[in-house]
């Protein structure tokens, strides 16, 4: 059997894999995280093993949050370097601004000639992240992709608070005062996307941006950062597993 080579993006809240050979993608999967990294870890080889994969002759990189916590890794990379990679794989670009809104935080990549030039990550707040419109849903009942769908009808509401928990009482205290639900989850998606464009002031005006990350199956937030950033910010059906796709790209370069 020929050599599986694999990356592994163990974020904060999920765990996304890929397996690679000769360049094309073979597997792909994603897992809840939950609170032991080395537990998700762990998970990702029982699930590979059994799909067939064997451990016996591999290459793994691991990246995201809990990359140290990946015992049998061969190597650990940064998520900034494994994103670049991973969307230089999807996106066929190499002059190009990355969007990657995690649960934790948010990151700006920016590439030229493949290779990254600079990039800015968000500060400790969990505003602009996936993390704070999960938390949002939450207190509206809603799940994220439903919340950024009903946010497409609504108009008028601004979320004056970034800190997640203020931000919490706000919408409560939104919900209580009969402001309309579509336009509360508005508010929501606004003071996101507001966040992650105020940390693209270093994005070259020519360059093509694209969206990673567990929002980037959301039609409303590429729409809303498209209209703000006044270009079109496309996305990849993969886009999710970008970071654990430049893992495995690494990882096929391994001797």
């Amino acid at each position: 059997m020929a050599r599986i080579n694999f990356g592994l993006d163990l974020g904060s809240t999920s765990t996304k894999y890929v397996v690679m050979q000769d360049g094309k993608i073979l597997y792909k999967h994603r897992l809840p995280t939950g609170w032991s990294s080395k537990e998700a870890a762990d998970n990702v080889k029982a699930d590979l093993i059994k799909r067939g994969y064997s451990f016996d002759d591999f290459r793994c990189v691991s990246t995201g949050y809990g990359r140290v916590s990946v015992d049998y890794a061969n190597k650990n990379i940064t998520e900034i370097t494994c994103h670049a990679k991973g969307a230089e794989y999807l996106f066929g670009e190499q002059e190009v601004a990355i969007i990657d809104i995690g649960g934790q935080d948010t990151k700006i990549i920016v590439l030229e000639n493949g290779q990254v030039k600079d990039f800015i990550m968000n500060d400790k707040c969990s505003a602009g992240t996936g993390r704070f419109l999960e938390v949002m849903a939450n207190a509206m009942g809603y799940d994220p992709a439903s919340l950024c769908e009903l946010a497409r009808k609504g108009k008028g509401v601004k979320i004056s608070s970034m800190c997640t928990v203020f931000a919490e009482s706000e919408v409560i205290g939104l919900a209580g005062a009969g402001a309309p639900k579509e336009d509360i989850a508005f508010g929501i998606v606004e003071s996101i996307t507001e966040k992650v464009v105020s940390q693209c002031r270093n994005v070259p005006e020519d360059f093509k941006v694209f969206l990673t990350g567990g929002l980037c199956g959301c039609p409303y937030i590429l729409e809303s950062l498209s209209e703000k950033l006044k270009r079109k910010v496309e996305t990849h059906e993969d886009a999710m597993y970008a970071g654990a796709i430049g893992a495995a790209a690494f990882a096929e370069k391994m001797k």
